[in-house]
């Protein structure tokens, strides 16, 4: 038995709260305050990475359809104008990743009427080692021993048994009009709901490096609230240490909250590694058939 299946095993979901034990604290950039966006991000003032996966070209030359399917972050801080909108945006089905316990911690998703809700949560395991430095890490306000490795290693995890039926079921779902338009999301948008919509768009035939730079558009649009999020932690390390702030050591965590191409790359790495190809990940390891394959490029290929 090796090392690391010797440890016992935690919810992901916990590691990532831990790390984002202050993500209440902040709301999203209110849109009025946002610059001029594209066409891709929805405004919404509640929820800065709420964002449209249509209008990438497939390796074939069709277009992922505009306004079928959307990725964002949590969805219980949406004022009244944002539900408004998302009834605008004719949304049937709002896809939640998040665990009970985080639900409740954060809120219920705030639906237009007329959606419903399907709720896959995805938890995800990873090691008692691991929990314990991040812990210690927030104890001491002293984030230099939280691995710089973290988030690959979260979307190589999410490849895995964590998240394959809920991948399986949301792709599913997005192949029948009858759920469409449809939104998934997670809390941030970038762990779980990165790494589904990664999925996706392979399995709609959209190349890799499309996908990545769907990817780190999260950079983009989170742009505001990562930055008061990083000052934060900044601002309660140095009073815990009694330092200046200049001197509080940011490195690992800005490697954690500022996305890179390597992130989302760990997930196509572990595919292959896995099953050899991203095709034949759809097939052995969710499941999905050659005609709900088809299915689904046919509902939103253009």
């Amino acid at each position: 038995m090796n090392k690391s299946q010797a440890r016992f095993w935690f919810p992901l979901a916990y590691v990532l709260g831990i790390l984002l034990f202050f993500a209440s604290t902040y709301p999203s950039t209110p849109a009025a305050a946002q610059s001029q966006a594209d066409r891709r991000q929805v405004l919404l003032e509640g929820q800065a990475n709420y964002r449209d996966l249509g209008g990438y070209k497939t390796v074939d030359g069709k277009t992922v359809k505009w306004g079928q399917v959307f990725r964002s972050g949590e969805l219980g801080k949406l004022s009244e104008q944002d539900v408004a909108k998302k009834q605008d945006l004719g949304i049937k089905t709002v896809v939640n990743f998040l665990t009970p316990e985080e639900i409740a911690a954060r809120g219920k998703d705030r639906l237009p009427p007329g959606a419903r809700e399907v709720g896959l949560p995805i938890s995800g395991e990873t090691d008692e080692d691991l929990v314990k430095i991040i812990l210690e890490a927030r104890r001491k306000a002293d984030f230099s021993q939280v691995p710089k490795e973290l988030n690959p290693e979260i979307h190589r995890i999410l490849t895995g048994e964590a998240a394959k039926e809920q991948y399986a079921t949301l792709l599913r779902l997005a192949a029948d009009p009858a759920n469409r338009p449809l939104v998934f999301h997670c809390s941030h948008g970038v762990h779980r709901t990165g790494t589904a919509a990664a999925i996706l768009l392979s399995a709609l035939g959209v190349p890799w490096e499309t996908v990545r730079q769907d990817y780190l558009l999260s950079n983009k649009y989170r742009a505001a609230e990562v930055q008061r999020r990083l000052a934060q932690l900044r601002q309660q390390a140095a009073q815990k240490r009694g330092i200046a702030p200049e001197q509080v050591d940011m490195t690992n965590m800005e490697a954690f909250y500022i996305l890179e191409a390597a992130y989302i790359d760990a997930t196509l790495d572990e595919i292959n590694k896995q099953y050899g190809s991203m095709d034949q990940y759809l097939r052995r390891g969710l499941g999905l058939s050659d005609s709900e394959i088809q299915r689904l490029r046919d509902e939103l290929l253009e």
